[in-house]
């Protein structure tokens, strides 16, 4: 009986996970209007990464380095909607004792870095980024992109990180418009490590919330 309920309790770990990804894809689907030509099947790509940093948790610092670097970098986030695999991995930190601390630095400056090269990007091409594939299939980012700039300034860079469209386009658009170094990059080293937080962070507490579920419905 003892044997069972641990089973139980595994497999309910895992649908929380898995579920926790699918929800993660329907959110960003719903808020940030993903292009359906994009979209993957979730157990196509999320599952399998969350798998594998499940069974080789030494490498779930460098997997989630990549992914942030993935999401954050202005052409691949339009392709590859990496958010939701890294708060399917923010979900296996308490399920399977990851240490937290490694993971989330690994994360920011994976966000921080893609950003950077943004940044960078735009700063070296100026307004010829506008015309590259896929931005030029996106013709509506650069524009809210350069208005939300204008609006906001080195803060842009903060807000953006926490929408899609915004932080595929913003810090490429910043490179564009010149922005000052320094203010770029504190403006884009805070919003990473907040963000990284944020995102491993829900991850976590949906799992938990889970599980407390579970074992609440299942009698203690």
């Amino acid at each position: 009986m003892h044997s069972l309920m641990l089973s139980d309790t595994g497999q309910s770990e895992a649908a929380g996970i898995r579920n926790g990804g699918i929800a993660a894809v329907e959110f960003r689907s719903g808020v940030e209007k993903v292009p359906k030509k994009v979209q993957m099947d979730v157990d196509q790509y999320i599952q399998p990464i969350i798998d594998y940093v499940r069974v080789h948790q030494a490498w779930a610092a460098p997997i989630v380095f990549a992914l942030c670097f993935a999401e954050s970098l202005a052409f691949i986030s339009l392709l590859i909607p990496a958010w939701a695999a890294l708060v399917g991995i923010g979900a296996l930190i308490s399920a399977s004792h990851l240490n937290f601390w490694p993971i989330w630095i690994a994360g920011s400056l994976g966000a921080a870095f893609g950003d950077w090269l943004s940044y960078w990007i735009g700063l070296k091409l100026e307004n010829r980024v506008y015309h590259m594939w896929p931005l030029s299939q996106h013709p509506n980012i650069i524009p809210a992109g350069e208005a939300f700039i204008r609006k906001w300034g080195a803060f842009a860079i903060f807000i953006g990180r926490f929408s899609g469209p915004l932080r595929a386009s913003v810090p490429l658009i910043a490179g564009v418009f010149a922005m000052p170094y320094w203010r770029f990059q504190v403006a884009n080293f805070t919003s990473a490590f907040v963000w990284a937080a944020v995102l491993l962070t829900l991850g976590d507490v949906t799992s938990s919330t889970i599980k407390w579920l579970a074992r609440l419905m299942g009698g203690g």
